[in-house]
């Protein structure tokens, strides 16, 4: 006898879920699969017909007191999501006049308090940096997008944009030069400047292979409530400025066409971070906020053949839009498809002439897949890194108990940490890098370079 069963296309509307709603009969697979594709065709539909009827306006623009005058992106390809500026409330924003209240502080709690809520393969950020770590849970960035904070002595932004899976850390010192500066002011701007620390100046430079500018201007980032490629596009209490989430740059307003400082940033399963950073503290789910932590409000989002949410930009038919990608901006971008990282496990390559390694690991769940993020498929997790450390380069191979190098036996973990061997405790210098999906990449990147290190045919 078949059942009656109510099959939900959770559609992240507005970036708050919206479920189109339809009945079928459970019959067979067959019937299964045709429901499926009748979901994608609807929300493919959507998808099609909304980005010209969303475009966001300059009146909507100037709602956020940025200006349209600077741009470097055209602006009739901006789209509204549906909430207004901080409508999805980043953590720690200290407001803005005439657009946002400040939103609460991001709040921590231990591991041992976290593990009440927190299942061990649901994923995290891990952010390591001046000699701190911390864990960012994706099931409450889902829901915040931006998390404002000082790690180690440093101001950042971890943000996580769930319409691209894309998680990046982010300074909150803006690279400025005085001339910057002198003209915000003169504009009425009421600008926080310091000079630039000398880590962070080498950062921006190992990024951006040139000069950083001498100041920074203390800023805290809150969600746009807009679009650009389908990704999200933040905002400043300062500069007035859109940035967007995938490539750091700001692309309307005062900064336009300038650069964040990026930090590494991984998403990884929480078990496998506690073991890596047994003291390194928990974002909480006290936020401020009622939001239904741990639930996924974008289920089946993360499924290849799904279209994504309003995205109208170029599409690049060297990989399925929503294949997973680790990518690496630079001059010469390149990225590298998840499926290969998991079946090599380990990846050797050069990137700008520097010795590299990727590691893969099971124990990650996706946080845009199933209803709940703790009992998602499991997709496994990605470090990258300088294989290079005292000048010696390493090379690994994957074994049952983790990577091993083969000049000292250590044995090393998804997160770059040697856990056991001579170099127990060291920890290889990660990448600043990305686990997104592909169409959202391609479009910021189309000259990305898609590497497969170790299998025949190098595209």
């Amino acid at each position: 006898m078949s059942s009656l069963v109510v099959a939900t296309c959770t559609v992240p509307w507005g970036r708050y879920p919206y479920s189109a709603v339809m009945t079928t009969t459970r019959t067979s697979p067959i019937t299964t699969g045709r429901m499926r594709f009748s979901v994608a065709l609807a929300v493919l539909a959507l998808t099609l017909t909304l980005p010209s009827a969303l475009a966001v306006s300059e009146r909507q623009l100037e709602r956020l007191r940025v200006s349209a005058e600077n741009a470097t992106i055209p602006i009739d390809e901006i789209l509204s999501g549906g909430p207004p500026p901080q409508g999805i409330p980043a953590l720690g924003f200290r407001g803005l006049q005439g657009v946002a209240d400040p939103s609460p502080e991001s709040r921590f709690v231990s591991q041992d308090e976290a593990s009440a809520w927190l299942g061990e393969l649901e994923p995290v950020i891990l952010m390591r940096l001046g000699g701190e770590a911390r864990l960012y849970p994706l099931q409450i960035l889902t829901w915040h997008e931006i998390a404002n904070d000082t790690l180690g002595g440093v101001p950042v932004a971890v943000t996580f944009c769930p319409l691209c899976n894309s998680a990046l850390a982010f300074d909150r010192r803006v690279p400025a030069s005085q001339e910057q500066v002198d003209a915000l002011r003169r504009d009425g701007h009421e600008v926080r400047a310091e000079p630039l620390p000398a880590d962070a100046a080498r950062a921006f430079e190992q990024l951006y292979g040139r000069s950083a500018p001498e100041l920074g201007v203390d800023v805290t980032f809150g969600v746009s409530g807009l679009l650009y490629f389908s990704n999200m596009l933040m905002f400043d209490d300062t500069t007035f400025t859109l940035w967007s989430q995938l490539i750091g740059e700001g692309v309307v307003g005062d900064m336009a066409g300038d650069h964040l400082i990026r930090y590494p940033a991984q998403i990884v399963g929480f078990a496998e971070a506690r073991a890596a950073e047994p003291d390194a503290l928990v974002l909480s789910r006290e936020t401020g906020f009622r939001r239904s932590y741990g639930q996924n409000p974008y289920v089946g989002y993360d499924e290849v053949g799904s279209p994504a949410f309003l995205f109208s930009g170029p599409s690049d038919g060297r990989l399925a839009p929503k294949s997973r990608v680790i990518t690496v901006d630079g001059p010469e971008p390149v990225a590298y498809p998840f499926s290969h990282l998991r079946e090599q496990e380990v990846v050797h390559d050069t990137i700008a002439g520097d010795p590299v390694v990727a590691f893969w690991a099971p124990g990650t769940t996706t946080a845009i897949g199933g209803p709940a993020i703790a009992s998602a498929t499991d997709v496994g997790a990605v470090g990258l890194f300088r294989a290079t450390l005292d000048d010696t380069v390493l090379s690994f191979e994957a074994r049952a108990d983790g990577f091993v190098d083969e000049a000292t036996g250590s044995v090393w973990d998804v997160t770059g940490r040697a856990r056991s061997g001579p170099l127990a405790g060291a920890v290889l210098e990660a990448v600043p890098h990305d686990n997104t999906l592909w169409f959202a990449w391609a479009a910021f990147k189309p000259d990305t370079e898609v590497r497969r290190p170790g299998a025949e045919g190098v595209e």
